[in-house]
C-alpha cells in the first residue's frame, strides 16, 4: 500500500534549499536577506473601514465654485451648482505561508520558526510597497524628461527634445533624458499650476537609486544630514533640491518592455512626485497584517510532522484621490542599459 504524503493537501514546498540548516558544522552568523521598507505608505491618506462592513471606502470632496461675475442690476444671476465629488476603493485579501518540517525544526541549529517568520515580514512589506507602487502608475499625469548631454545640459547643435513617450527617451553616452534640475524646476511648476497643496512645506518624490545617483551629482543638491531639522526625516529621505524632498527607494519602478522601454531598448525610471493627500490607503479594522503560526501539534497530521507560518492582510494598494496632486516623472539613467525591470 502506498505512503500518502500528508503535506500534499496543504500546497507548500518544504525543501526551500535549506539543507545547510542540516549540516554538521557551519558558520553560525546568518545572513539578512534583502528587505522592503514602507516608503509610499507614509505619505498616504488613511481611511478606516470599520469592521462588518462592506469592503470598499469612499472618499469625498466638496466641489468648486467658479468664481464670481458683475451683477446687473434688477437681473438674478445664475447660481451654481454644489455637490461632492466621489471616488471609491475597495480591498482585496493577500497572503501566503510555508511548512517547516519536524526534521528541520528539530535538527537545525538556527531557530527556523523565528527565521521563517522574519522573512515571511519581509514578505508581506514588499508585497504591501508594490501594490502601492503600481496602483500609482495608473496615475494619467506624466511628464517626460527631456534629451540632455549626461551632465545635464544641452548637446551642442542639437536643440533640447522632451519626448512624447519612453520610446522616444535616449539613453545613449552622448545623450539621455535625465531627472536635471530643471527637470526637477519644471515638475514643481505643474505641480504649482494645479495648485497642489505642500506636505509640511515641501513637494516629495519617490525615486530608484539609479536615478538618485545622477541627481547627487548636480549642483544644489541638499543632503539630508544637512538639513537645518534632520531629526524631521521621512523614511528613506535623502536630499532636497528646488523645495523637493527625494526618498530613495530599491522598489521604485524600473521599466522596460513595449510600453516602457526606451529608444535604446533599455529600461526607463518612473518618479512619483507629489504634493498632500494625493492617495489614499484603506486600514480595514481586522484586516490588518496577521503572522499566522500553527504548531505541528496543531497542524501536522497524525505524526505530529510539520509547522506552517504565513501572514494574510487586506489593502486597496492605493487609490488615487487628486490625479493632478501627483505627478509621474519619467527618466533615463546611466544604468539604463544594465538595470532590470522590477
Amino acid at each position: 500500500m502506498p505512503v500518502t504524503d500528508i503535506t500534499a493537501n496543504i500546497n507548500a514546498t518544504t525543501d526551500q534549499g535549506l539543507s545547510p540548516e542540516l549540516k554538521a558544522f557551519y558558520d553560525t552568523e546568518l545572513l539578512e536577506n534583502a528587505r522592503a521598507e514602507l516608503f509610499y505608505a507614509q505619505f498616504a491618506k488613511r481611511q478606516p473601514l470599520p469592521a462588518n462592513h462592506h469592503g470598499s471606502v469612499e472618499w469625498r470632496k466638496w466641489n468648486t465654485f467658479d468664481r464670481a461675475e458683475k451683477l446687473t442690476e434688477g437681473v438674478i444671476p445664475t447660481g451654481q451648482k454644489f455637490g461632492v465629488t466621489t471616488v471609491t476603493g475597495s480591498v482585496d485579501q493577500y497572503g501566503t505561508y510555508t511548512a517547516i518540517t519536524d526534521k528541520l525544526e528539530l535538527r537545525a541549529y538556527d531557530d527556523v520558526i523565528l527565521g521563517a517568520t522574519e522573512e515571511m515580514g519581509a514578505s508581506a512589506a514588499e508585497t504591501q510597497e508594490k501594490l502601492i507602487r503600481d496602483a500609482l502608475l495608473l496615475g494619467t499625469n506624466v511628464l517626460y524628461c527631456d534629451n540632455v548631454k549626461p551632465d545635464g545640459t544641452p548637446a551642442p547643435g542639437i536643440t533640447v527634445v522632451t519626448p512624447n513617450g519612453c520610446d522616444e527617451m535616449e539613453a545613449r553616452p552622448e545623450l539621455i533624458s535625465l531627472l536635471t534640475p530643471a527637470m526637477i524646476n519644471k515638475a514643481v511648476t505643474i505641480l504649482k499650476k494645479n495648485r497642489v497643496p505642500r506636505l509640511n512645506g515641501r513637494y516629495y518624490a519617490v525615486i530608484h537609486p539609479s536615478v538618485a545617483h545622477d541627481l547627487r551629482q548636480c549642483e544644489g543638491w541638499i543632503e539630508a544630514h544637512k538639513y537645518a531639522a534632520p531629526e524631521e526625516l521621512y523614511n528613506g529621505e535623502i536630499g532636497e533640491l528646488h523645495g523637493v524632498r527625494f526618498i530613495e527607494d530599491a522598489f521604485a519602478p524600473v521599466l522596460g518592455g513595449e510600453d516602457y522601454g526606451n529608444k535604446e531598448g533599455g529600461v526607463t525610471y518612473a518618479s512619483y512626485f507629489f504634493g498632500k493627500d494625493s492617495f489614499g490607503i484603506i486600514d480595514p479594522e481586522g484586516g490588518a497584517l496577521e503572522m499566522i503560526i500553527h504548531d505541528k501539534g496543531e497542524i501536522g497530521g497524525p505524526l505530529n510532522q510539520f509547522s506552517t507560518i504565513g501572514y494574510k492582510f487586506e489593502t486597496n494598494g492605493a487609490t488615487i484621490l487628486y490625479p493632478e496632486r501627483l505627478l509621474r516623472v519619467m527618466s533615463c539613467t546611466s544604468f539604463s542599459g544594465t538595470d532590470e525591470e522590477n
